[in-house]
């Protein structure tokens, strides 16, 4: 439908009030399993897991701490921490934003993008984004890259002048697409045909970027501070609202409706396209909410 152990988690079913593509009003909450700020649900289809990334501590601090989680669709924490920062084989500070593209993880992480391979886990490389400050949203290319944002922040979520996309390759290389202090704190993107869908945390917009830097607005949503995005297949979007404490569904008429509310500070969207299920961490809850039809 999108083009995008421990301990047992604790499962709690709750009734989602206002879904309106088509979901049934379940959704399960996993908490109290050893979650440190979740920002990025990724579904690895070939283990058929999740993969939560966690900060860990302050997001602005390379402090060598963050860790990656591997949980089943279930709700039980296979391993908590599956990639460990702690480890000295392991480089990982404040992840955020995942993504699969062929057999690595990629992962972005202050000013770097942790590449790890799979199955097994194990560092590949560390790229660094040179006058990057806050990488944080990313999605795969049509290639053996992915595209990667610079939320453009630095110590209390000030400004820092670095928003910018970058294309970071498997070989380590990386280019950069755009860049400008006034892109509004680009956060979720979608790489499709010649150009991106941009959500942006700080300006909350929804916004198209040509690959020649060129910007069309989209309707924006009823609130902001803007983080996740999904893309679906009838051309609509997913966006998670930290200002919203929801999950908006834009149409493709440019209307919006509410998906799923009363989600404290819904971060980077991920889907299981096997259960066609919306994962969504809760950045300042230590909990994955798991949206199911």
């Amino acid at each position: 439908m999108f083009n995008k152990g421990l301990s047992l988690a604790i499962i709690s079913i709750v009734t989602a009030l206002h879904w309106t593509i088509g979901y049934a009003h379940n959704r399960q909450v996993v908490e109290n399993v050893g979650f440190a700020t979740p920002e990025s649900v990724e579904y690895y289809a070939a283990e058929d897991v999740y993969l939560v990334t966690n900060i860990n501590g302050n997001p602005f601090e390379a402090d060598g701490n963050g860790f990656i989680s591997k949980m089943s669709p279930d709700g039980k924490i296979i391993d908590l921490k599956w990639i460990d920062g702690t480890d000295n084989r392991i480089n990982l500070n404040a992840p955020k934003g995942a993504a699969i593209n062929g057999n690595i993880l990629y992962v972005a992480d202050l000013d770097e993008v942790q590449l790890y391979e799979l199955p097994s886990g194990k560092q590949k490389a560390s790229v660094k984004i040179d006058g990057s400050t806050f990488l944080n949203g990313i999605t795969p290319g049509n290639g053996d890259f992915v595209f990667v944002t610079d939320s453009g922040f630095k110590a209390g979520f000030a400004p820092s002048g670095t928003d910018a996309i970058y294309k970071v390759f498997a070989s380590g290389k990386y280019e950069i697409i755009a860049k400008d202090s006034n892109m509004g704190h680009p956060n979720g993107i979608i790489s499709h045909g010649n150009e991106f869908t941009v959500v942006t945390f700080g300006s909350s917009e929804v916004y198209l970027l040509d690959k020649m830097g060129q910007r069309r607005s989209m309707p924006a949503p009823p609130k902001g501070a803007l983080d996740g995005l999904l893309m679906l297949d009838d051309g609509s979007y997913l966006i998670s609202s930290w200002a919203g404490s929801a999950i908006y569904r834009l149409s493709k008429d440019g209307t919006y409706t509410t998906m799923a509310d009363s989600l404290d500070a819904p971060a980077d969207l991920g889907y299981d396209s096997k259960r066609n299920r919306v994962l969504v961490p809760l950045f300042k809850q230590n909990k994955v909410v798991i949206l199911s039809p």
